[in-house]
């Protein structure tokens, strides 16, 4: 008979375990003896189930007894219990041999901390005794200094000693804590210690505590370290063991993350009572108990909770808040001033200026307190710093530049470089006076703090090209309302150009209305407000302006005219926010901004002012020179303000603007090209306008020499009388030349004044030269001629003419002698000739022919001489 086959060993599938004649035992663990509901009777019935045959189970027919399924189930079981019988004293052996190493390892560390201790109390015995005997020798003088090197090496191995007195008792603790929280899941001994140890007792328990949660770590790394080891070498053992030692493992991390949860609930509890002891520190004015707690609270998260506390809570935001969030004062004398360009800037707003004074004091006041409170001072100083300025500074100086952009351009700007004036003072004062260093200067890391938040304020309105925009914004609206009266006068008199010149001065005119247009769209437009309307009206000279009356504003002679009040408040305007732009930018971008101010300057001052009022003067000076009348020579005063305005221009552009551009070589070389441009033109123009005044002057004196009458050089003898000094037209012509002379003073100066009057002086000689040829001349005409000619030799040397034109005024003295001289002396005279140099003999025969003795013999043998 073959035996019956091994249940155990028997193949297992879903179809065919049903039908199987002995099915497989079932499977067990010691799991399934540590349960709390197992029962042996149910074990070994369920092992009986297992082995009853299934024929036998199902109801069929009734056969013998077969005990050898309930054998071969019964010993596969025995087998399985003593193989788990094994495992388990196996790993219980494992358990109690870990035990005692650790007993004894404990033992060995007890032992090692008496032998330390007792080694300590030898140790200070010995040191008691050394310091007796010390004393009883300190009385010799030779010993004196090793007595004091010996007392420092005392005081070093004392301090030494109570080192290790508190590492040995802490590690005393941590053992005893450690016990605890494996026998009975808690810290009882540290809660008692920090219920009753004080401030001392609660920081003791915080190193105490961050110090096992280190240990439970470095416990769970090792663990980690450990089971990878040993999974490398059971790979192929007993199945059973590994799973055994995983649930260990499982087990041990459950416990270690019970462990880390406790200990971190207890930190946080500890956290909190420091933070209250804090508190009621405060409120005490204990400044010793606020250190204790800020020293311990410092390993909680670097102190970011106490500081952030003791910052929070400060008595300035909450009894001064205020200060900071109240609106800014409707003060309507300080608003005009800031928006008026010709008032001097009033300073910083009050609201503001106390807002920082009162901070100044706070931070000097409180900087003392945190470094008695605070083991780490300048951590909490720089944070107290950021605060203050981020939550009260930055919120006052936004309210007041807010305010400030709703009443003017101008009003901002001049608001935020007062604000950035004194707070860079209060911020020199806070360095100078030290804080926490007090009364050294201030640390490195405070200093750089403060200069930070002071860039932070202010950061927003200089990001890219945002400030300087506004320059230009606030400049371009102050300089078109100066100018548009005078951009309206000449629009007015606009005409088509007829001449080269006048296509010349198109360009001129066309920026003239594109200004005026633009400053009455700006007076138009909903974002400019009231007040600053009101500002630009007034810089006008305007007292309203809409769409019903803009063609009927009124303009004067005296509003197209150049005036250099108006450049002087131009510049004056520019210089301020010149300085503005150096005070409150700087920096690398003061060579683009200086560029962008000197190109509007010569945009308004050059081209729309100056280019104007010399296009008009020349237009003038053109119109006269056809005039049937006395030409109208107010213009000519124009060029002097003219010349003085672009003098000043390249002054300023010179002295002040090129030199601020000198750290960009390309961006100077283009403005010196700009003003270089500009001077040229004007210049040119200056001279065109010059040479139509001495035309027209010329051709007026011409017309009033063609006055002269035949009979005012041939008068009767009995006619001539001293009512009869000078002939009318010399009178005329000696009246018109003087009122000019005196125009052109006050046009032309040094070399230009030289050069412009030498011209006139050659072409009125001329004129002079010609003038006399045309007339006949008797004896008493003579003395006529001759008087008229010292009356307008006398006037041209009233000219500051050069020094080279002043020998050709005897040529016309000369000319005067030869109608009043006999025919003798004529003769003499053209024969020795040395007192007419400067022209020639051949030259003389037209003003001799016109003497009325031209005919006798003694004037044509004089002439037949030459």
């Amino acid at each position: 008979m073959a035996p019956a086959p091994d249940a155990a060993s028997a193949p297992s599938s879903n179809t065919s375990a049903g039908r199987s004649i002995y099915p497989r035992s079932t499977n067990f663990s010691v799991d399934t003896f540590s349960s709390k509901d197992f029962i042996v009777k149910d074990f070994v019935e369920s092992l009986s189930e297992t082995a009853l045959p299934v024929s036998r189970r199902s109801g069929g027919h009734t056969q013998a007894f077969d005990p050898k399924p309930y054998i071969r189930t019964f010993e596969h079981a025995l087998t399985r219990l003593d193989a788990l019988s094994e495992e388990r004293e196996a790993r219980e052996n494992e358990l109690s041999g870990a035990v005692r190493r650790a007993e004894a390892q404990h033992r060995q560390h007890c032992t090692t901390l008496q032998r330390r201790l007792d080694q300590a109390l030898d140790s200070f015995n010995s040191l008691e005794r050394r310091l007796d005997s010390s004393g009883h020798a300190g009385s010799q003088g030779h010993h004196r200094e090793s007595e004091g090197a010996v007392a420092l090496q005392i005081g070093e191995r004392l301090e030494e000693l109570d080192r290790h007195k508190r590492r040995a008792e802490d590690a005393k603790v941590l053992l005893h804590c450690w016990a605890d929280i494996r026998e009975r899941g808690g810290l009882p001994y540290l809660e008692d210690m920090r219920r009753m140890g004080g401030g001392e007792g609660k920081v003791r328990c915080a190193r105490i505590a961050r110090q096992l949660l280190k240990i439970s770590n470095r416990m769970h790394s090792s663990d980690e370290h450990t089971s990878h080891g040993n999974g490398l070498k059971i790979t192929n053992g007993d199945h059973a063991h590994v799973n055994g030692h995983a649930r260990q493992t499982s087990s041990d991390a459950r416990q270690r993350a019970e462990t880390n949860a406790l200990v971190e609930k207890f930190l946080e509890g500890l956290e909190q009572d420091l933070l209250e002891q804090f508190d009621e520190c405060r409120h005490q004015h204990n400044a010793h108990g606020m250190r204790e707690c800020a020293a311990a609270l410092y390993d909680f998260r670097e102190g970011a909770s106490v500081i952030g506390r003791y910052v929070n809570q400060h008595e300035f935001f909450l009894e001064r808040s205020h200060m900071f969030t109240e609106q800014i004062a409707d003060d309507r004398e300080l608003w005009t001033h800031l928006s008026d360009p010709d008032e001097e800037p009033p300073g910083v707003e009050s609201s503001l200026q106390s807002l920082v004074d009162e901070v100044r004091l706070i931070l000097e006041e409180e900087s003392i307190t945190i470094k008695q409170v605070f083991p780490y001072h300048e951590q909490v100083l720089i944070t107290f710093i950021q605060r203050v300025f981020q939550q009260t500074i930055q919120q006052r100086l936004e309210m007041l530049l807010e305010k400030a952009d709703s009443v003017s351009s101008l009003a901002f700007l001049r608001s935020l470089q007062a604000a950035r004036s004194y707070i860079s003072t209060m911020i020199e004062d806070l360095k100078a006076h030290g804080l926490t260093e007090h009364p050294d200067i201030v640390s490195p890391q405070a200093s750089a703090s403060l200069d930070q938040q002071l860039e932070v304020l202010f950061v927003p309105y200089f990001a890219g090209s945002s400030y300087i925009d506004r320059e230009k914004k606030s400049l371009e609206e102050l300089y078109s309302s100066l100018l548009f009266k005078f951009t309206l006068y000449h629009s007015k008199k606009r005409k088509m150009p007829t001449s080269y010149l006048g296509t010349l001065g198109l360009r001129g005119r066309e920026m003239l209305s594109t200004a005026k247009d633009a400053y009455i769209e700006r007076l138009d437009s909903s974002d400019l407000s009231g007040s600053q309307k009101a500002i630009l009206l007034r810089v006008a000279g305007l007292r309203d302006v809409d769409s019903r009356n803009k063609a009927d504003i009124e303009v004067e002679d005296e509003d197209g005219a150049l005036s250099m009040q108006v450049a002087m408040r131009m510049l004056k305007w520019l210089a301020e926010a010149v300085g503005r732009s150096l005070e409150v930018g700087g920096g690398n971008d003061t060579p683009k901004d200086v560029s962008a101010l000197l190109k509007l300057l010569l945009t308004n001052l050059g081209d729309i002012y100056l280019d104007t009022a010399l296009d008009s003067a020349s237009e003038n000076a053109m119109a006269q020179d056809s005039s049937k009348n006395e030409p109208d020579l107010s213009f000519v005063s124009e060029l002097r303000v003219a010349v003085s305005i672009l003098q000043l221009v390249m002054t300023v552009a010179s002295s002040v603007l090129l030199p601020l551009a000198t750290s960009n070589v390309t961006i100077r070389r283009d403005m010196e090209k700009s003003v270089n441009s500009i001077t040229v033109r004007m210049e040119d123009k200056i001279g065109v306008i010059r040479g139509r005044m001495i035309d027209v002057v010329l051709s007026w004196t011409s017309k009033l020499l063609l006055r002269q009458t035949r009979s005012d050089f041939r008068p009767r003898d009995d006619a001539i009388g001293m009512e009869q000094l000078y002939t009318p037209t010399c009178n005329s012509v000696f009246a018109f030349l003087v009122r000019f002379r005196d125009l052109s003073l006050q046009a032309f100066e040094g070399k230009n004044s030289e050069t412009f009057f030498t011209e006139l002086a050659v072409g009125f000689r001329s004129l002079l030269l010609d003038h006399f040829k045309k007339f006949q001349i008797n004896l008493a005409g003579g003395l006529m001629v001759s008087k008229d000619i010292q009356k307008y030799i006398e006037l041209l040397r009233s000219f500051p003419v050069a020094p080279s034109f002043q020998p050709s005024l005897e040529v016309l003295v000369e000319v005067g002698n030869l109608f009043v001289i006999g025919p003798e002396a004529l003769k003499d005279r053209l024969r020795g000739g040395s007192s007419l140099t400067g022209i020639d003999k051949a030259d003389l025969r037209p003003y001799i022919i016109r003497r009325d003795d031209a005919s006798t013999v003694g004037v044509q043998s004089a002439l037949n001489a030459l």
